[in-house]
């Protein structure tokens, strides 16, 4: 057996033309949603993340702004232009890339965004929307793997969900859209005992570690599906997931790295920033 290859990229291409006709309809009325992206400092990772945002904004049809700021920025300049952005009729979405430079509190720059400008969906307002099961915003990696999971009619309802990593930003809240699905969810971290016994109880599989081939053949039951959601370089350089290829032959549906969950991320993203718009509009 070989497992059905998630194609993230034709769903992403997809959901985007979906996203542009709603756009255009949207400027029929007046209304363009519109991101702002922050990068403070030079971090290669985020720079290519930035462009990438940019592109799928041009892609969508939306109008978008980039502040790319010096390293030196202070926490205070900061969030000056955030205030402004808040206010900006222009902006539907503020989005500050991570990291940001260590005299800067992430957690300060988070919570400075307006919960309704906030597609990232990191603010503590939409985090505990999502924690109740009534938000407007999902963090968009969760967001785009739910949508994968929903294009293949792969209903966690029922089923064992292993989540592997329990980031603020993927882990968490995937546990919890999982669980809103009627998913049965383990939660799996650096300390959880016996982890690849948890890993084979699970119909749907999600890694999210950052560590990669970090999940290997015998961790994984026979039909299972696996979400491949790391972003790794391997001792060759090549870009791979942590999840080891040859589980394929195990897995009865499995997302590729890349051109899996990767490219569902900056979509979800764009969905948020469409929506943001919607409801800022009253729609």
């Amino acid at each position: 057996m070989s497992a059905v290859k998630m194609d993230g990229k034709a769903l992403s291409d997809k959901v985007r033309g979906s996203i542009l006709a709603e756009t255009e309809a949207l400027k029929q009325r007046g209304i363009t949603p519109g991101l702002a992206v922050i990068i403070v400092g030079n971090d290669p990772a985020s720079e290519i993340y930035v462009r990438n945002k940019e592109k799928a904004c041009a892609a969508c049809g939306f109008y978008s702004e980039k502040y790319a700021l010096p390293a030196e920025t202070t926490q205070d300049e900061l969030l000056g232009l955030i205030a402004q952005l808040n206010e900006s009729p222009r902006i539907s979405g503020i989005l500050c890339q991570m990291p940001v430079p260590a005299h800067i509190s992430a957690q300060a720059v988070i919570d400075a965004i307006d919960p309704r400008k906030d597609v990232d969906a990191f603010h503590p307002v939409n985090v505990g929307k999502i924690m109740v099961g009534d938000f407007d915003f999902v963090p968009c990696t969760p967001a785009g793997v739910m949508e994968l999971l929903a294009a293949y009619q792969i209903d966690p309802a029922g089923k064992e969900c292993v989540v592997i990593g329990r980031s603020n930003i993927v882990g968490k809240p995937m546990a919890m859209l999982l669980l809103h699905k009627h998913g049965t969810v383990t939660l799996c971290h650096s300390r959880t005992q016996g982890l690849d016994e948890v890993c084979r109880r699970a119909d749907i599989l999600i890694a999210a570690v950052g560590k990669a081939g970090f999940v290997t053949p015998d961790m994984v039951k026979d039909g299972a599906v696996v979400i491949d959601v790391g972003i790794n370089r391997n001792a060759a350089g090549k870009v791979c997931g942590d999840v080891d290829p040859a589980v394929m032959e195990k897995a009865s549906y499995m997302t590729p790295v890349p051109g899996g969950a990767g490219p569902m991320t900056i979509t979800m993203l764009m969905k948020n920033t469409l929506k943001a718009a919607k409801l800022q509009n009253g729609l």
